[in-house]
């Protein structure tokens, strides 16, 4: 899914899940998708697959979020050629940055925008090889 995407187009899904594992069976028993526990920033989640593609991911709700009554929820990410350029291109607009831009270890570096009507939205730059 991520590396197919041209620029400018939708390339990922994550869920971030207050119950990850029992968000994987659901998904995996609805879709009949494969699930992949992927080693990441010290931790890990877990890439949905189908088809040997990946179609998303999900990963468990830190305890901070949870204390702040964050719920699940799903984030889509349109592909950039920079991440950090993008996000200063959100403040222009009036966007404003959930967070910061950051390295997802050998997979890609990610921020999450708020958009001026309160909408978050990812953006993913591919990882160099």
């Amino acid at each position: 899914m991520t590396g197919r995407a041209p620029v400018g187009q939708f390339c990922w899904v994550d869920l971030a899940a207050t119950d990850a594992s029992r968000a994987r069976d659901f998904y995996t028993e609805l879709f009949g998708w494969g699930a992949v526990v992927q080693h990441a920033n010290g931790g890990t989640f877990v890439r949905f697959t189908q088809g040997g593609c990946d179609v998303g991911s999900a990963y468990q709700i830190q305890r901070a979020g949870l204390e702040a009554g964050m719920g699940s929820h799903w984030t889509a990410y349109v592909r950039v050629d920079d991440t950090a350029a993008a996000a200063r291109r959100a403040r222009e607009l009036g966007g404003s940055i959930a967070v910061e831009p950051f390295v997802v270890d050998g997979i890609a570096r990610i921020a999450l925008l708020v958009d001026p009507v309160g909408a978050v939205l990812g953006v993913w730059e591919q990882a160099r090889e």
